[in-house]
């Protein structure tokens, strides 16, 4: 247990930096980092990186909430619509092999690599115009415009996010941000906070399905998380101060190298 706490809540500390920093990034490194750091198998780690996720997440949407940055409706639809796939997802992960699953994170752990850089790489005059003729537009008191393909595409995005946040642990914030992107024209500070705000429901009803159905490790889940949440506060402050293509682009090439770690770790298991 002493070598357990320490080590437990720097690698914590790790996801809540990230999280503060991009509102999804930190989610889907939770994993690997228990996988390398604490030698879990994926279905072990996914359910603590999701209860790290969640309270770290409600911890900084809190802080959002107040700025007056969160969109309520959007994070209503998001999480309705994740929280009907989560459990599915969970019950999935229990009944696939550890390798195949791990490949699987790999696979959606590249993706979110390269469409976060692809996204780095963007002209702002570029995204200005498709903000234009986003699906989701912002009226004259700034609230948004429901209409029925603006709530198809959120649906969709929480469907997807909180079936992958069941499956893999991966918290569902890397296919949000991207969605509010293309169909809405909210600040990317709104964006991030709303993210924030639906990765917290989200990954809170994963981690209750995760412990129904095979338990958690909360040895380490505990420490973990509370480094999740030092790391989220330490950082939610000046967060906004770093954002930019840089920043993603950094994210994208960790979450790259991590992505092809896996893959080589699975290949030498099977030699």
């Amino acid at each position: 247990m002493q070598t357990i706490l320490p080590e437990s809540m720097l690698l914590g500390s790790v996801v809540g930096i990230v999280l503060a920093f991009t509102g999804a990034g930190g989610a889907i490194i939770a994993v690997p980092l228990l996988i390398f750091g604490r030698h879990l198998a994926i279905a072990d780690a996914a359910p603590i990186a999701l209860f790290a996720v969640s309270v770290s997440s409600a911890m900084g949407a809190l802080l959002a909430l107040k700025r007056g940055k969160v969109r309520y409706r959007a994070v209503s639809l998001l999480a309705l619509a994740g929280l009907v796939a989560s459990p599915l997802g969970v019950f999935l992960a229990q009944r696939i092999p550890d390798a195949p699953l791990t490949l699987l994170f790999a696979i959606v752990l590249a993706y979110a690599a390269f469409r976060t850089f692809r996204q780095s790489m963007r002209n702002p005059a570029d995204d200005a115009r498709n903000s234009s003729a986003a699906p989701c537009q912002l009226d004259s008191d700034g609230r948004l415009l429901w209409t029925w393909p603006c709530a198809r595409l959120m649906a969709i995005a929480g469907v997807s996010a909180g079936f992958l946040s069941g499956l893999l642990g991966v918290g569902g914030g890397f296919i949000i941000v991207p969605a509010l992107q293309k169909v809405t024209d909210l600040h990317m500070q709104s964006i991030v906070s709303t993210s924030l705000a639906v990765i917290a429901l989200v990954s809170g009803v994963g981690v209750i399905s995760a412990v129904a159905i095979r338990g958690m490790d909360w040895a380490i889940a505990i420490p973990f998380s509370l480094g999740a949440v030092a790391g989220m506060l330490l950082v939610s402050a000046f967060a906004n101060r770093f954002t930019g293509p840089r920043l993603q682009q950094g994210f994208a090439i960790l979450a790259g190298c991590v992505s092809i770690g896996i893959v080589v770790s699975q290949v030498q298991n099977l030699l």
